[in-house]
């Protein structure tokens, strides 16, 4: 089962809240992880994404946290930010004469899941801190879930449940891997044949039984997510794996990209060094990263379970 945990050098874990919730992807080494963003949807919610631009100072995070919530979720990176304080993770500042502290580098991005179970149910501070403890503990089952899991408790695909799903792929010495939160405004059902846009491979679903699907509320979704590489990637290399990787949305989802949408990937390389690659290097990393987003989006959809007065895609597939 691929994963993003397939890319050396990263940890996931996940507090799983049942109609929310966050999924934390954390760097293994102290030293963090080069990082980047692309965001392509109208109504983003994030965190910590300026920072990310290539031409800035910081070039390293430590975690990425991704959660549910919409905006109120963005909380959930200070318990993130905290839990890796006090496990020594962060950038040292020097004091006047004495130690200062260590400020870890949390970008975040939120889902909109706010009319899937308890509108009042957000994720909090110690939900962020939680994610980040389960991460570092390593649990190997954590680090593999997908469906209703994490951030992807109260997704919601197009009229059907969204979720997590993980997807990697090899690129000659190297792998690149996807961790995507699956809530977009768009379908990932072709309503003619119901095969899924991304995956036409796949059973289909009942055409009546999806047409006769409501979407569960206001259609205010995104789609959000972590593109991994263990390649030798500068930060200007790595952001052009985030802003490949939306072709993947774009593929298993339309439409994508909408104005009611907040779609969202970071991209990071887990090498020491981020000495860089060639460009037919970054051009293969670049189409595999398009790739596994668009396989991760499919894991989500066929992975998520029933719950929350929304169908799933196993409970309408074509007798």
């Amino acid at each position: 089962m691929s994963a993003l945990v397939d890319v050396p050098g990263l940890l996931v874990g996940h507090a799983s809240l049942g109609d929310t919730g966050v999924t934390a992807v954390v760097a293994e080494s102290p030293a963090g992880m080069v990082a980047g963003v692309d965001v392509r949807g109208g109504g983003p919610g994030t965190r910590e994404t300026d920072l990310l631009e290539p031409h800035n100072t910081v070039e390293r995070v430590h975690a990425i946290v991704l959660a549910g919530g919409s905006a109120f979720g963005l909380a959930a990176a200070d318990g993130a930010m905290r839990e890796l304080e006090r496990a020594g993770r962060g950038f040292p500042v020097l004091g006047e004469g004495r130690p200062g502290p260590r400020v870890p580098i949390v970008p975040a991005a939120v889902i909109f899941d706010l009319f899937v179970g308890d509108a009042d149910h957000r994720p909090t501070a110690a939900d962020g801190a939680a994610a980040v403890a389960a991460a570092l503990a390593g649990d190997p089952a954590g680090a593999t879930a997908r469906g209703s899991v994490g951030a992807g408790c109260g997704a919601t695909a197009g009229v059907l449940r969204g979720g997590v799903g993980q997807a990697s792929a090899p690129v000659g010495e190297y792998t690149v891997s996807a961790l995507v939160v699956a809530n977009p405004v768009g379908s990932v059902i072709d309503p003619e044949t119901g095969l899924l846009w991304g995956d036409p491979g796949r059973p289909a679903v009942d055409t009546e039984r999806f047409g006769a699907l409501e979407h569960p509320a206001a259609r205010l979704n995104t789609t959000i997510g972590v593109v991994a590489t263990d390649a030798p990637v500068t930060t200007a290399q790595v952001t052009r794996l985030a802003m490949v990787g939306h072709d993947g949305i774009a593929r298993a989802v339309r439409p994508a990209h909408s104005p009611l949408d907040g779609d969202t990937l970071f991209a990071v390389g887990t090498a020491a060094e981020a000495s860089g690659v060639d460009v037919e290097t970054l051009h293969a990393l670049s189409a595999a990263a398009a790739d596994v987003v668009q396989q991760a989006l499919v894991d989500a959809v066929v992975s998520a379970v029933p719950g929350h007065g929304v169908a799933c895609w196993a409970e309408i597939l074509r007798d």
